[in-house]
């Protein structure tokens, strides 16, 4: 996806209500949707591109609960339907390491978007290298995975689960 940037590390406002404040600031300046994670509960890139891809299928055919792409973008993400349940894998007081989506919007008329300069960037998040690297723990958590499940698809397979819950939220009613 060349409209979409990932970006893993430590968020360097550790007030989770300012960080977010500080976010959306950052996406009213730059025309960006930028949603932020908990790295922790993110299974791999793939999972958060999967639902980026997810929630813009939504918009173009009119099926997004969400009126904000970005809002979105976490319900799939989280696997759940409802909104209020997918803030959990949201920023909170607890997160350590933070995921951030950017997603530059589809070039329309005569405005063309800049990505946010990494000066911007760097008073959000210190980028530490390790990219979406989850807690196993975190993960069954987040997206209810069974010790059955475990046994029968294996450890290594979890960010495998969590994608399929991705897929699954259009289903689940």
């Amino acid at each position: 996806m060349d409209h979409t940037r990932l970006l893993f590390g430590k968020p360097l406002i550790k007030d989770s209500k300012e960080f977010i404040s500080a976010v959306r600031d950052l996406q009213a300046r730059t025309g960006c949707t930028i949603q932020a994670f908990d790295a922790d509960k993110v299974a791999s890139e793939r999972h958060l591109i999967f639902a980026i891809e997810k929630a813009f299928a939504a918009f173009s055919e009119e099926r997004n609960i969400a009126k904000d792409l970005g809002v979105e973008v976490l319900r799939y993400a989280s696997g759940e339907r409802q909104i209020e349940r997918a803030l959990l894998i949201g920023v909170s007081g607890s997160t350590k390491r933070v995921a951030l989506a950017i997603i530059r919007p589809e070039l329309a008329g005569p405005l063309v978007w800049a990505w946010p300069d990494s000066s911007e960037l760097s008073r959000l998040i210190e980028v530490d290298g390790m990219g979406a690297s989850f807690k196993l723990d975190a993960l069954r958590e987040t997206f209810n995975i069974s010790e059955d499940e475990i046994r029968a698809a294996d450890e290594t397979r979890i960010p495998d689960l969590v994608l399929e819950r991705v897929a699954l939220v259009d289903t689940i009613r």
